[in-house]
């Protein structure tokens, strides 16, 4: 089903469904904090102590086991701290953190890959912002005493003023930006007493990222290396909201010294209105990476120099790229993908729901059972995630119904691993034809294509427009 060597060895796929020894433990302890969160841990109930103490026996045995028992039990007698909530915080990321390692360990027996070896650098806190950090643990420790069900819009609107203060910091953007989508989020359901379904998984991987994420030295990124080589692009998968959009590559790289490839991910991210959608978005992400183009015309990259971190995350440059000769993605994915090295991921982002390992699947069976679509090969069936492909691109779920070789992202949801669709080949007229979800990321001529982008032109000229005169007056 999946190539996993040169030699032609495919995918097991039965791993794939076979239950994974410990996850179900591991995520029965996490919900059990989860649902502790809901109604709060100021003044804890009986039903509430027995999730912290769930949490803290998870973690038994491990670096964390006198801490998080400590803070478990501070929490039960209503005098938890800011230390306390960091303790129990850290024990959930990093039960999370073993099913992650779990899932990616049972992809690699399935796919016989290769994968990096993670290490934490030291990395230097900067303490000069310290006190905003600080602040934002404040605020997330009033969150956690009040819970969801406690929320109103005046503790909601305290994270307003932190994360002003935090924007303008690059080296703090990344905690502020989640802080100001979670606080967003939690004023949408104000006031929580009356919300009716509290996504109380989503919330708690909000709380407990954003609470890790402000200790000193968690938001550094330190660069490992640098990469110069081939890039063989593979697919684009996008992530959009309403206000910001990112196109994030996954590729081969292939170094110049002649080691063995790896896989790598470029990334592309901008602000966006939320009237611009669709293929729009393309026009905001093309002027800051070459890429982008290169990935519409099948062809390959040249890097020289480009910085990479240990998670494979090459830190883009145009400068330091150079469009190269044709490559085919279908082509790669084929010969190249299954000898990659996969890095490891960073310790913050060991998380069931970060896993997106690419794949190449072919000689499958496509069923379709009451709107949900999958591939099966040999007996063994795994689900086909179509809502994720990219309204910006001409992938459609009826091209993946009718293809008969698929490149896409290994996931994990719901207890289950998926597959994300990149790009298909189908046939179309008795020829095999290739259908990208990032086929227009650099522009096209494809008549639908061209629909879109005259729309979406026109939509952003227009918000130019405005936009100057409000500057003008």
């Amino acid at each position: 089903m999946v190539p996993d060597g040169p030699d032609g060895g495919v995918m097991r796929a039965a791993l794939l469904s076979d239950p994974v020894d410990g996850l179900d433990e591991a995520l029965a302890a996490v919900d059990a904090f989860d649902r502790a969160l809901v109604g709060g841990l100021l003044r804890p109930r009986p039903v509430q102590t027995a999730g912290l103490t769930e949490l803290a026996e998870a973690v038994a045995g491990t670096p964390l086991a006198s801490r998080a028992a400590e803070a478990a039990g501070r929490t039960e007698a209503g005098a938890a701290g800011e230390d306390d909530f960091i303790a129990l915080a850290a024990a959930r990321t990093a039960l999370l953190g073993s099913v992650h390692d779990a899932l990616v360990a049972r992809i690699d027996e399935a796919t016989g890959r290769t994968r990096g070896e993670q290490t934490a650098p030291a990395v230097p806190a900067d303490r000069r912002t310290a006190n905003l950090p600080a602040a934002a643990r404040s605020w997330l420790s009033d969150l956690a005493r009040a819970g969801w069900q406690g929320i109103d819009h005046e503790l909601v609107s305290g994270a307003a003023q932190v994360v002003s203060a935090m924007l303008p910091d690059p080296a703090l953007r990344r905690p502020a930006t989640l802080l100001d989508g979670f606080a967003a989020e939690l004023a949408a359901s104000c006031p929580g007493a009356a919300t009716e379904r509290i996504p109380v998984r989503r919330w708690a991987d909000l709380w407990s990222r954003a609470m890790l994420l402000t200790l000193p030295g968690a938001i550094e990124v330190p660069v490992s290396a640098t990469a110069t080589g081939r890039l063989l692009p593979l697919g684009v998968d996008v992530h959009e909201h309403a206000t910001a959009a990112q196109a994030q590559v996954h590729a081969v790289f292939e170094p110049a010294d002649g080691t063995a490839p790896r896989l790598v991910r470029a990334a592309v991210s901008a602000p966006k209105p939320d009237t611009v959608v669709e293929a729009g978005v393309w026009q905001l992400l093309r002027p800051h990476m070459a890429l982008l183009a290169a990935v519409s015309e099948g062809r390959s990259m040249d890097l020289s120099g480009m910085p990479v971190t240990a998670e494979g995350d090459l830190i883009w440059n145009d400068e330091q790229a150079r469009p190269g000769g044709p490559a085919d993605a279908f082509a790669t994915a084929r010969v190249a993908l299954a000898a990659a090295e996969v890095p490891a991921a960073a310790p913050l982002d060991r998380h069931p729901a970060r896993i997106a390992e690419p794949v190449f699947l072919e000689g499958y069976t496509v069923r379709e059972e009451g709107g949900t679509l999958r591939f099966e090969a040999a007996g063994h069936p795994v689900t086909v995630e179509t809502d994720r492909a990219p309204a910006a691109g001409p992938l459609t779920p009826q091209a993946v119904r009718e293809s008969s070789a698929c490149i896409g992202l290994l996931r994990w949801d719901a207890g289950a691993f998926t597959v994300q669709p990149l790009a298909v080949e189908t046939t179309v007229r008795r020829k095999t034809v290739a259908v990208h979800g990032g086929g227009w990321a650099g522009g096209t001529a494809d008549k639908a294509g061209a629909r879109a982008e005259k729309a979406a032109t026109d939509a952003v000229r227009v918000l130019r427009e405005r936009a100057g005169r409000l500057l003008r007056t």
